[in-house]
């Protein structure tokens, strides 16, 4: 049993009737979200008439997030709008046997061992794009990396010969279905049911997109004997004496994992994770990579680093797989793109009963709030939080920020993608910095950081260019 509350739960200043802290959180998200860390550890603002749970202390996250996990389930706001689009994905799913069931089952997927298969197939679909850009033409970086990401996440997942016309539906397909997403995570949940045509639209498209998920189960599951007769009980001859043996591999795709499960997941069930694996790899994933881009074009002495050690490791020929663990300042300078702009600003939790939190009392069925952005900007673990300093991560500074570098989350439904999103970003930065060998910004101003679901910028556009 909890200790009682001991003292009151501080409220934000400047809230209005009605709509509360609406106006701040609308405005200004970030700045206010950053702003709550001076009123305490656990701060109440209402959004609309509702009142929510910011957590500010690391030490208390961690709680919600682990040793209290029991009592915080995953719910809120933002989970139940995104519920509606992502079904009982992994994401979303409440927690209980189900997750557990689902999380066991998929972890597979994402070992090292399995993305390393996949590893060859994902470089030469990211460059296939990156290398087709036109030399010195202003480009949408973010829309760029949105593109490359999925792609290569789609070769990862439905395996390399996915069919053209399934990959260029998916790529035309996301990112209005992200729009309409994250119109749906923003609107009150009574507008959201209006008939609308913006509402319409995005049933539609989210429909055709299962139907584009179904079509590529379909064509995994028809190709599964094939990689099966490649790696079950191969003769002595098989890997030496058939060309292809290692090419059939590489079609395999992450999907297999759950197509071949003991325990069966129904159709709509592979659907919602098809669709949560989608959305969580080109949302955040190129989000932090057109911010990179960003932040490396405006820091020649990074540039110029990351170029050298790619040099060092590759030497003429081109990138491969097993180079990544070899790239230690690439991975900081991403390190330090994911600690400065989020992805992720903002998650929700619910509580489960009446809580005790830090000395405030929890009541059942509030909304707690935990902000990655906030953690992440706290001047006492990260000096000079606004200034991007790849060197910051030093061994000390990744043992001693543990507890406040939160972008994959933590406990139970921490992000069973992590590993797999390290090398993807990974793969992506190297290879247009390989691919070309100038770059620069191009936007009249800099871009301005908009919190909706992850921290994207507003305006950016970058030229690259093959000369010297």
């Amino acid at each position: 049993m909890s200790a009682p509350a001991t003292s009151p739960t501080p409220t934000a200043p400047a809230g209005l009737p009605l709509i509360g802290h609406g106006l701040q959180l609308a405005r200004e998200p970030l700045s206010f979200i950053d702003s709550l860390r001076a009123h305490g550890s656990v701060v109440r603002i209402r959004i609309g008439p509702t009142p929510a749970y910011v957590v500010t202390d690391p030490a208390l996250t961690r709680r919600v997030l682990v040793t209290d996990a029991a009592h915080f389930a995953k719910g809120g706001k933002i989970i139940d709008a995104l519920r509606v689009f992502f079904g009982d994905g992994l994401a979303t799913i409440a927690d209980g046997d189900a997750h557990l069931r689902n999380r066991r089952l998929m972890q597979p997927m994402f070992n090292k061992a399995h993305i390393a298969d996949r590893g060859e197939a994902m470089i030469d679909q990211v460059h296939a794009l990156v290398s087709a850009w036109p030399d010195g033409q202003p480009r949408d970086v973010f829309a760029d990396m949105n593109e490359v990401t999925l792609a290569a996440f789609l070769v990862a997942l439905f395996g390399a010969d996915l069919p053209d016309h399934l990959a260029g539906e998916f790529i035309a397909l996301m990112p209005e279905i992200m729009k309409g997403t994250i119109r749906q995570t923003i609107l009150p949940p009574w507008a959201t049911r209006l008939p609308l045509p913006a509402h319409r639209a995005h049933a539609r498209r989210v429909a055709q997109l299962r139907t584009l998920i179904d079509e590529a189960i379909d064509h995994r599951l028809s190709r599964i004997p094939h990689a099966q007769a490649a790696t079950d009980d191969p003769s002595p001859g098989d890997a030496a004496g058939c060309p292809h043996a290692a090419g059939r591999e590489q079609q395999a795709g992450l999907f297999d994992t759950l197509l071949t499960a003991r325990e069966p997941l129904t159709r709509q069930q592979l659907q919602d994770e098809a669709i949560t694996l989608l959305t969580g790899a080109i949302e955040t994933t190129g989000t932090t990579l057109a911010w990179a881009l960003f932040e490396i074009a405006g820091h020649p002495d990074v540039e110029q680093r990351l170029r050298d050690e790619l040099d060092s490791v590759c030497g003429d020929r081109p990138l491969r797989h097993s180079d990544l663990d070899q790239l230690p300042y690439a991975r900081k300078v991403l390190q330090e793109t994911i600690r400065k702009y989020g992805p992720a600003w903002l998650v929700t939790r619910t509580a489960t009963r009446d809580i005790d939190l830090g000395g405030h009392l929890i009541p059942h069925g509030a909304d707690v709030v935990w902000s990655p952005y906030l953690h992440q900007h706290d001047p006492d673990v990260f000096p000079d939080p606004d200034v991007f300093d790849p060197d910051r991560w030093t061994p000390q500074t990744v043992s001693s920020a543990r507890g406040s570098f939160l972008a994959f989350g933590d406990g139970r439904r921490k992000c069973i993608g992590e590993n797999f999103a390290w090398a993807e970003l990974q793969i992506i930065l190297a290879t247009v910095l390989r691919t070309w060998p100038k770059f620069e910004r191009t936007s009249v101003r800099p871009p301005r950081r908009q919190a909706i679901v992850t921290v994207k910028p507003d305006n950016l556009t970058m030229a690259f260019s093959r000369g010297h």
